[in-house]
């Protein structure tokens, strides 16, 4: 179960995408927040899967879906779900942003390209 000091509800997300991903002209399938610092990296079936990254560099594990419409939480220890408080916004990515995206950088063999 992940404790208070995991999850830290003040701190905004990072951006509105992946920022690893932006800085190599890559592209992603979802977008995750970190709940600690509020990093926002790409889902394990992106090619680049930046928030798993993420929790092996800095320790942080807990996420969040930072999808429109999802308020799911997952703990990268236990593999579990759990609940969490709800978080400084932005609470997800515009809604405007495609998914995968971002727009113009998505290949159109994508499907083919993402980890199952």
């Amino acid at each position: 179960m992940a404790e208070v000091s995991e999850i830290d509800p003040s701190v905004p997300p990072s951006g509105t995408g992946c920022a690893e991903c932006l800085d190599a002209g890559g592209w992603w399938v979802h977008l995750r927040r970190c709940a600690a610092c509020g990093h926002v990296g790409c889902c394990d079936s992106s090619p680049g899967q930046h928030r798993s990254a993420h929790f092996r560099e800095t320790g942080h594990p807990v996420m969040t879906s930072f999808e429109p419409g999802e308020s799911w939480f997952y703990d990268f220890r236990s593999g579990e779900s759990l609940d969490g408080p709800s978080l400084a916004p932005p609470e997800s990515r515009p809604e405007g942003q495609p998914s995968p995206g971002p727009a113009g950088a998505v290949p159109t063999d994508w499907l083919q390209r993402i980890h199952r």
